[in-house]
Parts: structure tokens; sequence; C-alpha cells
């Protein structure tokens, strides 16, 4: 199995294919020091035998930005050495931080643009790119990821619309990539060439007059060019289309680039592999073999195993998946993947992060802070002697309502399962409750459901009971009967 098999990335042996990308946790104090609860939280992907764990982007500079962590001077590096340490006597995995410069949000929704940085404050930021790698090397980091993606700086300089109109203008691909090429060539002489650097950038940008595929697949070149250990792709996240909310400052994921960055449920599964593979290939026709990251909806592991066979990337990239479940990857090796806590893009955590609270999963059991332990021996939910006794039936509205009976054991929610037509059966959603509301179904079509309860490590109950619903195709000859209007007081 490809997922399984490891991957040298300059010297940094990758017991498996699976990475998790940087993600906000929000578990740092405003003084950016590593904590026990972030430990705590990369340790639990390390025992989870992730094979690249990115540590949430951290600053190379001093800017207050909340609970974030930082790199920014060498009084950090204790607080980072333990963290390695940790995971690194956790399990085989490799740890690398994002190190990312971003430019300043006020909350009356003013935001700092890159034409406002003098030479001064670009050689500035050069350094302060250089400085951070170097410390991550000294703190025992296995490499470095350079933040060139979303909102923020590196990106900004990249992006179609960067406003400058010197050296660094946007006017042509060559003065976009100038600001990357720079940062790149100082990590490197403060690195060395014998450490990792990869790099996170935009496979689309996703606003009006942003920069599409056809731009990145050169992007990435340069950056091969340039000798990025790993390209690592996402998409959108942009300040452009950010819904500004008064009294707090502009969040760059609440737009429709933030839809495409974390797509939700209405999204298909694997909205952005097209545009890695073909970024991947362009690379690789020009003959470099940089490692390719592809990320977004990725849960399936037939669908990773899938994306690695046909070579349309090399690692796969999970955040919210392993979020969910940081013991994946351990249970596709140990044959567990009926036990797999499935991700159902619901994005609790990223409005979670978007109110400034704490990062976690909706699909974990009630307060914790962490994915709960993995037990694969624990005793599988029991339904009722008489069942589950699910049943559906048809609202006025067109949605389906399912009730059932509770199950008996350590129950973290259910999982609600639904084919259509005598088709595939997919997990359609999980709830912590025992009722689920379906509004995604069509009359004139068949549909069976069932439902399985799951303990906090994934041990899943035997299925439910089947049940059976097919609406009637809708009567459109007369307009629908609606109720009486209620007189206002």
């Amino acid at each position: 199995m490809k997922l399984l098999e490891p991957l040298d990335i300059n010297g940094m042996r990758l017991p498996n294919r699976v990475l998790v990308p940087a993600m906000v946790t929000r578990l740092s104090g405003e003084d950016g020091y590593v904590n026990q609860d972030i430990i705590d939280r990369y340790v639990r992907y390390a025992a989870g035998e992730i094979g690249l764990i990115v540590v949430e982007a951290m600053a190379v500079h001093t800017a207050k930005s909340g609970p974030l962590l930082r790199i920014s001077d060498d009084a950090f590096i204790p607080g980072h050495q333990e963290l390695t340490k940790r995971v690194h006597d956790t399990s085989g995995s490799k740890i690398v931080p994002q190190i990312i410069h971003f430019m300043k949000v006020a909350r009356s929704g003013w935001r700092q643009t890159i034409d406002s940085l003098s030479h001064a404050d670009i050689d500035q930021i050069v350094d302060e790119f250089g400085a951070a790698a170097a410390r991550a090397r000294e703190a025992g980091y296995d490499g470095v990821e350079l933040h060139s993606a979303h909102a923020y700086t590196l990106s900004s300089f990249v992006s179609r619309l960067n406003p400058r109109a010197d050296e660094y203008s946007g006017k042509t691909l060559e003065n976009r990539l100038r600001m990357f090429g720079r940062v790149m060539a100082r990590v490197r002489e403060c690195v060395g060439t014998d450490f990792p650097v990869g790099a996170r950038f935009l496979a689309e940008e996703c606003i009006k007059d942003g920069y599409t595929v056809e731009d990145a697949k050169l992007i990435a070149l340069r950056m091969a060019q340039l000798g990025v250990d790993y390209i690592s792709l996402s998409v959108g996240g942009k300040f452009e289309d950010a819904v500004h909310r008064e009294g707090e400052p502009l969040y760059p994921y609440t737009g429709y680039s933030g839809d495409r960055c974390m797509p939700g449920d209405w999204y298909s599964g694997l909205p952005h592999a097209h545009l890695v593979a073909e970024i991947k290939k362009f690379v690789n026709d020009h003959g470099f073999t940089v490692p390719v990251v592809s990320v977004g909806k990725i849960s399936d592991p037939a669908d990773a195993e899938q994306l690695l066979a046909d070579g349309k990337a090399d690692i796969i990239g999970m955040a919210r998946q392993n979020l969910a479940d940081p013991d994946w990857i351990k249970k596709v090796r140990e044959g567990r993947e009926d036990q797999i806590i499935r991700c159902i893009w619901c994005n609790v955590c990223k409005q979670l992060d978007e109110n400034f609270k704490e990062v976690n999963c909706f699909l974990w059991p009630k307060g914790m802070r962490q994915a709960p332990a993995d037990l694969p021996d624990a005793e599988a939910p029991l339904w009722p002697d008489k069942g589950a006794n699910l049943g559906v039936a048809l609202g006025e509205d067109g949605a389906a309502r399912l009730t059932w009976d509770g199950a008996h054991g350590d129950i973290a929610g259910y999982d609600v399962y639904r084919a259509d037509d005598d088709g595939t059966v997919k997990c359609i959603e999980a709830v912590k409750g025992k009722r689920f509301v379906d509004k995604t179904i069509l009359g004139g079509r068949k549909h069976v459901y069932y439902v399985r309860a799951f303990s906090p490590g994934g041990v899943a109950s035997v299925p439910s009971n089947s049940v059976t619903l097919e609406p009637p195709l809708p009567d459109f000859s007369s307009a629908p009967v609606s109720p009486p209007a209620t007189a206002e007081p």
C-alpha cells in the first residue's frame, strides 16, 4: 500500500505518506510560548503515527496577534525543544514548524497591505524568516515550512493582486516571486542545504482577478528551481473577499475563498485534487521530483491511496480528518479502517477559530481538549434488545426525519448511512443525539438508511435496522398551499 511507504525528503525520512497540515489550535497563550496543551495536541498526532506533523503557523516577528505560537526570539527555543523531544520520543513521526509573517489588521476592518512596506521593512522580513528557520533547526525540528499561502505576507507578494509598483510589483510574475526567492535564499543560508525546507502556497486564489492553476504551475516550478524540498498546496483563504464583522478584525476564511479553503459538507469530495495533480505533472515534466502534497476533503483511505497510485500526489494532507481522528493512518495500517472516525466537514473547528476560541472537534466526547485515546480492544456499543428501532418520516418540507433508540455503552455519537437508488452506501453525517434531519433527498428516488453508534475511540456497533424512504415526485400542477399569515401584534 503506497500510503504506508516511507518517503525521504532531503534526509527527513517519513514513515508513511500522511501529513497533518498546519492548523490553528488557539491553545497557546498571548505570550506565544509552547505550553502543555500545545505539546499534548502534537504528541497526540505522533501517537497516531502520522508521517509528517506540521505545527500551526508561528510568527517570525513580534507583531501582536492573540494566542499565536512564536519563534521570533531565542527565548522561545526551549519550549520548542521540549515539543520536538516529546514527539520524537512518542513515535517515528517527523515534525516541522510552519513559519509565518503577517501584516497588521484592525477591528475597524482596516488592514495593512504590502505596498506600505519600505525596502528596509522587506529586508527585515527576509532576515526574520532566516533567523526563525535557524531557531527551528536548533530546537530539534526535522525541517521547516514557509507559509506562502492564504492572506499572509509572502502570499500577498505572489498574488496577482499584488499592489506594489517597484521591483516587487504584481505586474510581472518574476517580480511577484522576488520576495519568496529572497526568503528562500536567506533561509538556506541560515539552515544549510541538508535541512528540509518545504513551502505551502495556493493552487488557486479563488478571488476575483486572483491567480489560477496556470500561475500556480509556474510558481511551483520556481520553488522547485530554488530547491524547495516539498510543496504543500491549498486554495483560497484571502482577505479580499472576507466578511467584516463590526468590532472584529478581518478573518480571511469568511468569504467564498474561505469556503474553498475549508470546503464544507455541501462540496463534493477531493475538490482540489485535480489542481494538485496538474501542478505536480507540470513540475515533474520539467525534470523535478519535489514531493507534492494534496489536501482538501480527503478522508477515505481508498481515495487517498488512489491519488498516490495514480501519481496525482506524493503525500496526502488531512487537517480536519486528522483532528477528528489522529489514528487514521495507524488504523489503516492495522486493517481497522472500519474504526476510523470520519470527518463530517461540519466546520465547527473553523467556526471556533473564527471566534478566537480553542479549536477542537465536534466528534470528540464533550469537554475533551484532545482527541480520545485509541482503544482498539474497547467493547463496541450495543443496541437494546429490541434493536435500534430506526424510523423515518417524510416532512412536508421534503426532508427526511430519522429517529432511533439510544445504544448501550460508552457512546460518542452516531453515524448516519444512506444509499440512493440501491447504489453505494455512504456515511452522510455524524450526530451526538438520536435524531437527524436529511435535507438533501429528492422525490422520485429511493433512499435507504441505517445508523451505527460509535465509541470515543471509533469502535462502532453493528448497523441498526434499515429503513427505506421513496418520496414521490412532487405535483407541480398547482401552487403549494401556504399556511395563513399570522397577524403581527
